[in-house]
């Protein structure tokens, strides 16, 4: 029975669509689990999706490019989500008016503050230039965050490490810090999580409301924006260029 388990499961991955399967399949999982528990912040979906890909490409001994031929779909559809994000931002207009100078103060200090936070506690610790210098952009969408950390001499693979880890952890204990400090304006603690956790932290700052995932989505943005400027001349004040 093993053995016929086995055969199938090596049809099956020499299929890319296998791999987008198992992908919306363990998204589906992780939300329902996340619904059940009342969206448990320590339950994310994309926390729980990851957790179940790892163990089942750990299980199957699936190499991460076989997976990643089929799952590339999703990937793909990364920048037409980020783009229809100008559409809540576009209803949410008049209220962008009126708060675009303490938002743009906000993103200045948010992306300073992500960046130097992170090389400050990594240099504590011990950390090699090169992991100072891939941890610095941390906070930013992962396609920016690469090439930031590859042109300032990191390593953009634990770049990407790093940016998911980031967004998971700030979707999950970002709301909580927001509630904790008794920030309830939509507008604010969805700019607050586009800032430290990007795209993943968009996505929750949606299952709040729409206008809480329109000023994250615009954080986002902003902060990529902003880090590409501002990270280099941080590194090079801090001697470390």
């Amino acid at each position: 029975m093993t053995t016929r388990l086995a055969d199938i499961w090596v049809y099956l991955a020499a299929s890319p669509l296998l791999g987008l399967t198992v992908t919306l399949v363990a998204y589906v999982l992780g939300d329902r689990l996340y619904r059940r528990a009342k969206m448990h912040p320590l339950l994310n979906p994309v926390l729980l999706a990851v957790a179940f890909l790892v163990a089942l490409l750990l299980l199957t001994g699936t190499p991460y490019a076989t997976y990643f031929e089929g799952a590339q779909f999703v990937h793909f559809l990364l920048g037409p989500a980020t783009v229809a994000l100008a559409v809540p931002l576009y209803f949410n207009r008049a209220k962008l008016r009126r708060l675009w100078l303490p938002l743009l103060g906000g993103l200045v200090v948010g992306s300073i503050t992500a960046a130097v936070s992170a090389i400050g506690i990594a240099w504590l610790f011990g950390g090699s230039g090169e992991t100072l210098l891939s941890l610095a952009p941390k906070s930013v969408t992962a396609p920016v965050a690469m090439g930031i950390a590859e042109k300032l001499g990191g390593l953009p693979s634990l770049t990407a490490i790093l940016v998911v880890a980031t967004g998971i952890l700030g979707a999950v204990l970002g709301p909580m810090t927001l509630n904790l400090l008794r920030v309830r304006d939509q507008a604010t603690r969805g700019f607050a999580l586009g800032v430290t956790a990007h795209g993943i932290g968009t996505a929750r700052a949606f299952q709040e409301s729409e206008q809480a995932g329109a000023f994250s989505g615009l954080a986002m943005a902003l902060n990529a924006l902003a880090t590409a400027v501002l990270l280099p001349v941080i590194v090079r004040l801090l001697g470390m260029a």
